[in-house]
Formats: structure tokens, C-alpha cells, sequence
């Protein structure tokens, strides 16, 4: 039953990355308008578009399970800051949320990829 719950929760936050990287491709013109709002060139939506299809990817099929999970948690942790808006509910659930799927990634870091994975935990 463990390696199941695993496999489903891969699943689950892959769902997220794999639907944010379909976004970001679709619809570029809101994140390009946030990054260039807040300084930062609006081309950098385009690596993590791809870090995210990538990484979702990977938990799915259980590649490298700890090691994007970890990289995962970060990058969920460094993307909160821009949905730090306390004026704005919304925008503060966003926040949260973030640091809520940090720490799913943290526990698959944790504990790795279960037995149903191209390269099982250990």
C-alpha cells in the first residue's frame, strides 16, 4: 500500500509542474509580465517552463525521484516570493500553497521514488 500512496503522490505533484509548464507554453504573456514587473528578464519563463515538464516528468516515471524533489521543494520555495502579497488573498493562498507542495517534495526527497518507479527507492 505505500509504494502505491507514493506512486499516486508522484503522480499528483507531477500533475501540478506538467499543468504549469502547459500554462506557461500556452499562455506565456501573464508570468512574462510578472518577471518584467518585478525587474527580471521575461525569457526566463521558458527554462522553467521546461524545468517544470522535465521535473514533472520524472517524478512521474521515478527518475531521479530525491534529487527533483529536492529541486522541486526549492524551486516551489523561491516561486512563493512572488505570491507574496498580503493585500491580496488570492495571492497569499498561492503562497501558501507553494510552501505546501514544498514540503510534498520534501517528504519524496525524503523517502524516494517507492518500488513502482523506473529507478525504485531505496
Amino acid at each position: 500500500m505505500g509504494d502505491l500512496a507514493v506512486l499516486v503522490g508522484r503522480v499528483l505533484i507531477a500533475a501540478l509542474f506538467l499543468g504549469g509548464a502547459v500554462q506557461k507554453w500556452m499562455a506565456p504573456g501573464q508570468v512574462e509580465a510578472m518577471l518584467a514587473g518585478l525587474g527580471m528578464p521575461s525569457w526566463l519563463i521558458w527554462p522553467a517552463a521546461l524545468f517544470n515538464l522535465l521535473a514533472g516528468l520524472a517524478l512521474i516515471a521515478g527518475v531521479h525521484v530525491r534529487a527533483v524533489a529536492t529541486l522541486l521543494a526549492a524551486y516551489c520555495a523561491g516561486t512563493s516570493v512572488f505570491h507574496f502579497i498580503p493585500a491580496d488573498p488570492w495571492q497569499m493562498s498561492i503562497f501558501v500553497k507553494n510552501w505546501a507542495i514544498a514540503g510534498g517534495c520534501l517528504v519524496l526527497a525524503a523517502h524516494g521514488a517507492g518500488r513502482f518507479a523506473v529507478r525504485p527507492g531505496r
